[in-house]
């Protein structure tokens, strides 16, 4: 049963109901404090089905925040357009005073087809993907007065590097929130952090992997015959873990739980969802382990006035199955491919459309005007 879709109809009823009224720099909200979101990610992809969602914008986000992009030409090439506004804003304040300013279309066409122009009116900014690959806290003028940063903390790179290598560590984190740079951002990052814990898989864990991965049909029923049998001595389990390891058969699950100061509940939450869901899969995909516990903290969580008859609409929806993510990595770099596998080259070998959703059904999507 879809349970993320039940949770995420219940946030919407408390704060409509329990919600305090507050006049915020973008218009009037309802907000509640300090709610948390929970999914398993063996009960399916955590992408709600109450409404459509626009999964397309979600993985080619996730794929510039991870190669440490913060200019939006990425996005707009890729027809995704949902910093197009933040971009605009920071360029049409030029204009103040000015009769004639340009509009947000031709804005957008500029970025398309000058790369000068989008280099310079594009980027937003040290926002999320700059905090992510390229941390920068020790910045220094030399004696000609020219300023020069540190070449940066790659975030991600460490994040990798320890789960392969300490995946008990109580410090596997990654950090937007860079208190020296956040005047310096087109937008303050709203969610703010993400956390992963891993634990180790039982024998009989793995086993069940194996037999779902298995495309030998004779091999995998025997495989199921000792899973269903598994207290009957006659199985050698030791014999299985050395088959296991053979196969490349993970030995750990991995978690993640993301933090978030503000939560545009009806729009951007769903979105949020999706997006960690995405990247736990990713992180998974290249620690070689199983997605297990998806855990979103939320700090404001709010409905902007002008969405509340949009969340009571999705209230009374009833939920679809969660879909299924695939992943197709057949093309993805790995060392046989290059000398050195660094997390540039991995990432960037991974495409928009290697990400695909699987039996998705959904209501309609409900349309709300986007807060900026």
């Amino acid at each position: 049963m879809n349970q993320l879709d039940k949770q995420y109809q219940e946030l919407l009823f408390d704060i409509i109901e329990r919600g305090v009224d507050k006049d915020t720099r973008n218009g009037k909200t309802r907000s509640v404090f300090g709610k948390q979101i929970r999914h398993e990610m063996k009960d399916g992809f955590p992408l709600l089905t109450t409404k459509k969602m626009y999964w397309k914008g979600i993985v080619t986000e996730l794929l510039w925040f991870l190669r440490g992009d913060t200019n939006i030409k990425f996005l707009v090439d890729n027809g995704v357009h949902i910093w197009d506004g933040d971009a605009y804003k920071k360029y049409s304040h030029h204009f103040i005073g000015y009769e004639d300013v340009p509009n947000q279309e031709w804005f957008i066409d500029k970025i398309k087809t000058d790369f000068k122009f989008a280099e310079k009116w594009g980027d937003l900014g040290p926002v999320y993907g700059k905090q992510w690959r390229k941390w920068h806290f020790n910045a220094k003028f030399d004696m000609n007065g020219k300023y020069h940063e540190e070449k940066g903390i790659d975030q991600i790179e460490n994040l990798i590097n320890d789960l392969k290598t300490n995946p008990d560590s109580r410090r596997l984190m990654v950090s937007a929130w860079n208190v020296g740079e956040l005047d310096q951002m087109t937008l303050p990052p709203c969610h703010y952090g993400f956390q992963t814990y891993t634990r180790e898989l039982t024998t009989k864990d793995r086993l069940k992997i194996w037999i779902d991965r298995c495309t030998d049909a004779e091999y995998k029923q025997g495989l199921e015959e000792a899973f269903n049998d598994w207290n009957n001595p006659k199985w050698a389990h030791g014999v299985f873990e050395t088959d296991m390891d053979d196969a490349k058969i993970p030995t750990r699950a991995i978690s993640l739980m993301w933090n978030q100061r503000s939560v545009d509940t009806f729009l951007g939450l769903p979105f949020n969802i999706a997006s960690y869901g995405l990247l736990l899969e990713i992180i998974a995909k290249m620690t070689n382990m199983v997605p297990d516990e998806l855990i979103g903290n939320l700090g404001d969580t709010h409905l902007y006035h002008d969405h509340m008859s949009q969340a009571r609409e999705q209230l009374v929806r009833e939920p679809y199955a969660l879909p299924k993510l695939w992943i197709n990595d057949e093309f993805w770099a790995t060392e046989n491919d290059v000398k050195h596998l660094d997390t540039d080259v991995l990432i960037n070998s991974m495409l928009i459309e290697d990400f695909q959703i699987e039996d998705y059904q959904s209501h309609a999507a409900i349309k709300a005007p986007l807060s900026t």
